[in-house]
């Protein structure tokens, strides 16, 4: 299969990680998401990936309890070291090499995050897992994703989610909510369309990142995504 893209920033939400089991990590949805991920990298495509840490730990829903903001998205962005710890697991018991960068110095764990050091590993063909958001506080994941992606270069940021796309309304609660094939950035701002938010938007429109919002939880989605077949919304 001939592939659209050369190189991908991958960003995957930490709730997708729990699977059916509501909490933690669901080691059956990982092993799928590494067979994904095996697919098209062995295609030769470049992977890196950025994933939240909301199935262990969110730093907004922490302050609302009462934790201090900066040291609720500091326990969040710890949260996405041990999602991306688990993944790069399973991509190597997959027989897919990986290497893990966190964007705070935590060596051993993963190797503190440079562009050039990601760009190397995908170079050599490993996936490029970058975890602990940008290190700063009040930034999303989502932030840190398309930061990455632009600092790695990547052809396209992938959103992957448990919904098929960008719809008008929530799918799941309007019936009536219909699917943009595309849309652009102005448009998602201007409908207020909860795909991401403002900065993660803004970050990527500026520096013409396209994105491509997509069910990651049907398997061979991915595959089919970086193939060029039109599921999914794309955002330009």
């Amino acid at each position: 299969m001939r592939s659209k893209y050369n190189r991908v920033l991958l960003k995957l939400s930490g709730e997708s990680l729990m699977g059916h089991q509501g909490y933690g990590i669901d080691s059956q949805r990982l092993g799928e998401y590494a067979a994904q991920i095996t697919e098209i990298a062995s295609q030769g495509v470049q992977v890196a990936i950025v994933i939240g840490g909301g199935n262990i730990f969110r730093g907004l829903t922490g302050a609302a309890k009462g934790f201090d903001r900066v040291k609720g998205d500091q326990m969040g962005m710890l949260a996405t070291v041990i999602n991306s710890l688990a993944l790069s697991s399973a991509l190597e018991a997959a027989g897919q090499p990986a290497s893990v960068f966190t964007a705070i110095n935590m060596f051993p764990i993963g190797e503190h995050y440079s562009k050039w050091k990601a760009i190397e590993a995908l170079k050599q063909g490993r996936v490029a897992i970058i975890a602990g958001g940008t290190g700063n506080p009040f930034f999303t994941t989502d932030t840190g994703s398309a930061l990455r992606g632009i600092e790695v270069e990547a052809d396209v940021m992938l959103k992957g989610t448990r919904v098929d796309g960008i719809y008008t309304a929530d799918p799941e609660k309007d019936p009536t909510a219909t699917k943009f094939s595309e849309i652009t950035y102005d448009e998602v701002y201007t409908r207020g369309l909860k795909v991401m938010d403002l900065t993660a938007t803004a970050l990527c429109k500026e520096n013409h990142l396209p994105i491509v919002v997509f069910d990651m939880d049907t398997a061979g989605n991915l595959a089919k995504v970086i193939a060029g077949e039109p599921i999914g919304t794309l955002v330009y």
